[in-house]
């Protein structure tokens, strides 16, 4: 078996296509589903976040896997298989280990160190295991990761260096309001984004003017409950969003929430505030320092919308608006690539370290694990021989009396034993090298071994716990 992971996310594909690529949890199962119902993928489970959409396989042929994978991830979302594969990244084996632990870990992240990618792992792991598509290959990667992601962030000053995907947009949001702060603010959904988009919304303001609106009026009145704010129905969008100045949209919705339309022309105008709605991403930055000595008349209003959706939430027209400015997945993309330096370099560096070495553990263990059906074939057919042999005994000294007979049987399955137990003691350890695999290959062309096949088990291994406990 080998691990495999295809998939594309805002390092190899543009967010337009990303946004064609977004498919709804649902989809994302039957993907899942049917990718381990092809003929070389054996255990499969999918990563998706609002910039991504991987599969992981255990698989038994490369090729075959990847060419039945790329068509299955071409037909649930619809991009074409000769524009998709331009953009998709393929990872074999240890490297594909190696970036599943540099995601679980926010270094491949749009955000560099977000935590929230631990919990939709977390997620895909759950997902997978009640769909019965992870096995134990799988359930030991994602395990594995998962416990590299929590090394990274308590080892290494990475929190530091990283936000969230909501703190890096109120970043570039709040510099663009009046005051730098939101007088009236409202939160477009109520799942695990828009909450903690609610939830830093009102630390950051206590007593913050602040409104949450879901499809859901339970989700959102639980939510307003938590954050001190009121909660509305979708039917209700367009009224909550009449005063606020601060709109923050995640819904997980296929299709637009929010349009020009939705915005009415009274609440979305304004006099010329001199900003631009097309400035540089340098110019947004810098308004955070120049935001209090702005000359706007006081009739103007600014207003800053928020889309951490994929797919996209709210229209790109929004942005051109008079006094509207959109922030979307995209201009957080290029933001944080301006603003790279503002990480703590050497916290990346020490999560890359950590990384390493925990791929080559992970790797030395998977080598040794190999080593096991080998093993136990080859104890399992010196039990074979060991009872054969006792067997013919039997029958050429019948005279001998039950408790000398067991005692003759007792000492023949302990010389074996203990003739077995270095041998495989050592070669596990040896597997755990690199090219050390090989002391298994010669084990079973040795002793012409069938690690698939079943093996009896010596009375000595139910006893000792097997060669460990000779």
């Amino acid at each position: 078996m080998s691990l495999l992971v295809i998939g594309l996310s805002h390092r190899s594909a543009p967010i337009p296509l990303l946004e064609r690529a977004a498919l709804p949890p649902e989809q994302v199962a039957k993907l899942v589903g049917d990718a381990v119902g092809t003929e070389h993928v054996v255990e499969a489970i999918a990563v998706v976040t609002c910039n991504r959409l991987e599969v992981y396989a255990d698989v038994t042929r490369f090729h075959g896997a990847l060419t039945d994978l790329s068509a299955l991830i071409s037909a649930y979302t619809e991009v074409p298989a000769e524009e998709l594969n331009e953009h998709l990244y393929v990872h074999y084996d240890n490297r594909a280990a190696q970036h599943l632990f540099n995601v679980a870990c926010g270094l491949d992240s749009m955000v560099v160190g977000e935590p929230q990618v631990l919990g939709q792992l977390r997620g895909a792991l759950a997902n997978g295991q009640a769909e019965g598509t992870v096995g134990r290959v799988l359930n030991d990667l994602a395990q594995t990761a998962l416990r590299v992601g929590k090394r990274a962030h308590s080892e290494t000053g990475l929190d530091r260096a990283g936000q969230s995907l909501v703190t890096a947009a109120l970043d570039l949001a709040l510099p663009l309001l009046d005051g730098g702060r939101p007088q009236h603010a409202v939160v477009v959904g109520a799942g695990s984004m828009s909450s903690l988009a609610a939830t830093t919304l009102s630390r950051m303001y206590p007593g913050l003017d602040l409104t949450v609106v879901n499809r859901t009026p339970d989700r959102a009145g639980r939510l307003a409950e938590a954050v001190g704010g009121r909660a509305l129905g979708l039917d209700r969008l367009a009224e909550s969003l009449a005063g606020a100045d601060l709109i923050v949209s995640c819904t997980g919705a296929i299709g637009t929430m929010i349009t020009t339309d939705t915005l009415s022309a009274t609440d979305a105008a304004s006099s010329d505030t001199g900003l631009s709605n097309t400035a540089s991403l340098s110019d947004t930055v810098s308004l955070s320092n120049t935001a209090s000595s702005n000359t706007a008349p006081d009739t103007a209003r600014r207003r800053v919308v928020v889309d951490l959706a994929l797919p996209r939430d709210v229209a790109p027209e929004v942005g051109a608006l008079p006094g509207v400015s959109l922030i979307d997945l995209e201009r957080i993309a290029d933001a944080e690539r301006v603003g790279a330096a503002r990480a703590e370099q050497g916290s990346v560096e020490a999560v890359r370290r950590i990384v390493a070495e925990e791929v080559a553990a992970y790797d030395s263990a998977q080598r040794a694990a190999t080593v096991g059906p080998t093993v136990t074939a080859l104890r399992g057919m010196a039990a074979e021989v060991v009872e054969a042999e006792l067997a013919r005994f039997d029958g050429r000294v019948p005279e001998l009396d039950a408790k000398t007979r067991a005692e003759v049987a007792n000492t023949v399955r302990r010389v074996v034993d203990k003739l077995l137990h270095e041998p495989t003691v050592r070669v596990k350890q040896l597997a755990s090298d690199p090219g050390g695999t090989s002391y298994a290959v010669a084990l079973r062309e040795l002793f012409n071994l069938d690690p698939a096949a079943p093996a009896a088990v010596s009375r000595a291994e139910v006893v000792t716990g097997g060669e460990d406990g000779a």
